[in-house]
């Protein structure tokens, strides 16, 4: 197997991938607030990550490799859709989990190995609280408890910001209360009918930053592998899951490579409701396939800002027409094992580079259309299966992915008309053949005749 890299914002470099223990490779990555659909950004983090927890399961094994991505479930953006529709802050969250784990799979995310809900794990929260107070980290003020930054020497270190920096950078929450501006909350009281918890500082809840400490530590222990997340999670969540985590267990590393996906643009400008450039997965596959809109996110490298369009999503489509008009070529080749193509694999252990192993794959699918005998091509057909799995492409049967969102028109009308069409080439009655032929096209409807009938797909 190839050596692997990965790019370490921790140190700001691409480094050769060492994990702590080969025969467990712990990965915990920051997954969505369930408050609402998700959106591009979180469908396109959870792409990236997707990815690179099937190349490290083919590094080192599917049962070498622990992934944990989380859920919260109790957050301000929740309470506030909680008193906007009235609705019980359970349901919300049942309701918009649900659409994301539909949305994930539509997209061909296979589900991490745990999936924790912040609500279940605030006795473990409770707990690191308590202990960043006896380490002389967190102090207790009206009713809240904040992380004091000035007990940190290196506080900073992940982004690489300096006080002033971040003080202008970030949305600082000014309390009178707090030793510095930059303190950050570890728990906080709940108002009458807001959602909390008892603890020794009394009711309330915990700070966002809180549980991804909490809950990574849970599955993946003090010292694990790898931390990922969007670029825009580096400062502050990222860097105060850092402070809180390595100040509770000064003698533990927390993740030793921090992960981050690119800044996500629609057409050159940042993705905002204000600016009516804001799409959420549901709306995207409801008018595109969502394998297309996969195939786009990893054609950008994960690390550089993605620039989603409609233009660059119709030719992904294209693509993929390309790709899987080779297979249904040769559907009656049958394949009992695939194989990953060795370029291809190379380029993935290198920093997740999927344009490079994307290239790879497209000339794999030219072998495969060029191969003459039948050994040839189930050579590539294999590698070519097998490639892009580690990429979570060519998930659907050859004729399913031609059909799809041929909904202009119901598939037994389709077939009736490609019978009637029959007939009058029968009948000679090649203007009413013709007509049939162009009715479909209109509908989106291409029709491919050959020796042993007709068959169609979706334009």
């Amino acid at each position: 197997m190839p050596e692997m890299y990965l790019h370490n914002t921790l140190r700001r470099r691409k480094e050769k991938f060492e994990p702590i223990d080969a025969q467990n490779v712990r990965m915990y990555v920051c997954g969505p607030t369930v408050y609402d659909r998700a959106h591009l950004g979180n469908a396109k983090s959870a792409v990236v990550f997707d990815v690179l927890n099937r190349v490290l399961r083919q590094v080192y094994g599917d049962e070498h490799v622990t992934y944990v991505s989380n859920i919260t479930d109790i957050d301000d953006k929740i309470l506030n859709k909680h008193q906007e529709t009235g609705k019980p802050i359970e349901e919300i969250t049942r309701e918009t989990f649900q659409w994301y784990l539909d949305d994930m799979h539509a997209l061909n995310v296979k589900d991490p190995d745990y999936r924790p809900r912040a609500t279940e794990f605030v006795n473990e929260m409770i707990d690191l609280v308590k202990l960043l107070i006896k380490n002389g980290h967190a102090y207790e003020a009206e009713g809240h408890v904040l992380f004091s930054v000035d007990s940190m020497l290196n506080y900073g270190f992940l982004s690489g910001r300096s006080m002033k920096e971040m003080l202008a950078g970030a949305r600082i929450e000014v309390a009178d209360y707090k030793k510095n501006p930059a303190d950050f909350i570890l728990w906080k009281p709940s108002e009458a009918g807001q959602p909390g918890w008892d603890s020794p500082w009394g009711f309330g809840r915990p700070g966002w930053h809180l549980e991804c400490s909490a809950m990574s530590s849970k599955y993946l222990g003090n010292s694990f592998d790898i931390h990922g997340g969007g670029s825009d999670l580096i400062f502050p969540h990222h860097e105060n899951e850092c402070a809180q985590s390595m100040c509770a267990h000064p003698n533990d590393t927390f993740a030793r490579y921090w992960v981050h996906a690119g800044m996500l643009m629609v057409d050159g400008v940042k993705m905002s409701k204000s600016l009516g450039n804001f799409y959420t997965v549901n709306q995207l596959i409801a008018e595109y396939p969502a394998e297309a809109l996969r195939l786009l996110f990893i054609s950008t490298h994960y690390h550089q800002p993605f620039n989603f369009t409609f233009e660059g999503l119709k030719q992904a489509k294209t693509v993929l027409d390309k790709f899987y008009n080779a297979l249904q070529k040769t559907d009656d080749i049958k394949i009992e094992k695939t194989a990953v193509d060795e370029k291809v694999l190379e380029a993935l252990c290198d920093d997740l580079n999927t344009p490079l192993a994307l290239s790879h794959l497209h000339e794999i699918v030219n072998n495969l259309n060029k191969a003459e005998t039948e050994e040839e091509k189930r050579k590539y057909k294999s590698l070519l299966l097998g490639s892009a799995d580690m990429m979570g492409l060519l998930y659907q049967n050859a004729d399913v992915w031609f059909k799809q969102g041929a909904n202009t028109i119901a598939e037994d009308e389709i077939e009736h008309l490609i019978s009637e069409r029959a007939e009058a080439k029968k009948s000679k009655n090649y203007a009413r053949a013709d007509e049939i032929r162009n009715q479909l096209k209109e509908a989106g409807i291409l029709l491919e005749d050959s020796a042993t009938g007709t068959t169609w797909k979706k334009i």
